[in-house]
């Protein structure tokens, strides 16, 4: 095979619209776009989305925006290094927590987080925790307790 036997698949390659040469062509007098209007004068586009005014498909529909979940859970999170503060064989739970100024109140689940390192054995209740925090708790020779979060458990 030669380059000049080269050629592009057959129907892959079109012939541009040659607008405005002539009636006779088809394509003449108004060159393919009609008589009056935004379209037919020079200059004559709109921004991509608009419709003449109407409130736009991409305002009406926030979906296509994004959203704010109104079922998402909001944790509380405590890190495994904020702990340290706790002397070492202590229970901690959601109420020591909250008096030692680590979380605001009980209306949010307690979630431990693993960033940190812990040097004490202690058994911590919250109501969930990552798996890093959960090793990192064992390791030190302290133990976990999951609390269930819902109406009526805190």
């Amino acid at each position: 095979m030669k380059h000049n036997e080269l050629s592009p698949a057959p129907g892959s390659k079109k012939d541009r619209k040659r607008v405005g040469r002539g009636n006779g062509s088809g394509h003449g007098t108004y060159s393919c776009r009609g008589s009056k209007g935004q379209k037919s004068r020079s200059g004559g586009k709109m921004r991509p989305g608009f419709e003449g005014g109407q409130l736009p498909l991409i305002k009406r529909l926030p979906r296509k925006r994004g959203f704010t979940n109104i079922f998402k859970q909001q944790f509380s999170i405590v890190n495994i290094q904020d702990l340290s503060l706790f002397e070492p064989e202590t229970e901690i739970d959601i109420t020591k927590l909250i008096e030692a100024g680590l979380i605001k109140s009980k209306s949010r689940p307690v979630k431990i987080l693993a960033r940190g390192d812990l040097d004490r054995p202690l058994t911590v209740s919250a109501n969930q925790f990552s798996k890093a925090a959960r090793s990192k708790i064992e390791a030190a020779g302290g133990s976990i307790q999951e609390v269930p979060f819902g109406p009526g458990t805190v």
